[in-house]
C-alpha cells in the first residue's frame, strides 16, 4: 500500500486505527479519502494481527464535515463524467457508497470514535 496522503494508518496491539486527516478542511470526504480507506481496509482485512478497526478524525473541530463540495484536481466532485447505458452500471454508484460497501464486507469490527462534528 502506497503512503496515503489523506489518512493516517497506524496499527498497535490488534488494533488498527484510521484518521481522518484534513482538518484544515475539518476532514471533509474526498474521492481520495475513499479511496485510500479502501485501500487501507484491504490491508487491514488481510492482517491477521490485527483484531478491530477504529476510525477518528485529527483536529478538535470535526470528525467528519461530509462529502467536500470543491472538485479535486480541476474535475467533477463524485462522478466520473462517463455516459452509461442503464442505472446498473457499477460507475453510477457514487464514491461514499463504494465506501460504505467496503466497511459493510469488513473481515473486523469497525468502531468510530468521533471527536467533534460528526
Amino acid at each position: 500500500m502506497t503512503t496515503p496522503a489523506q489518512i493516517i494508518v497506524t496499527k498497535a496491539d490488534g488494533i488498527a486505527t484510521i484518521t481522518l486527516n484534513r482538518p484544515d478542511k475539518m476532514n471533509a470526504y474526498t474521492r481520495t479519502m475513499g479511496e485510500e480507506i479502501m485501500a487501507a481496509m484491504d490491508d487491514i482485512d488481510a492482517d491477521d494481527a490485527v483484531r478491530a478497526v477504529i476510525f477518528t478524525g485529527s483536529g478538535e473541530r470535526a470528525f467528519c464535515a461530509g462529502a467536500d463540495l470543491t472538485p479535486e484536481g480541476g474535475g467533477q466532485v463524485f462522478s466520473s463524467g462517463d455516459t452509461v447505458e442503464t442505472l446498473s452500471d457499477p460507475r453510477v454508484r457514487d464514491g461514499g457508497g463504494l465506501l460504505t460497501l467496503r466497511l459493510f464486507e469488513s473481515k473486523k469490527p469497525l468502531i468510530s470514535a468521533c471527536n467533534g462534528v460528526a
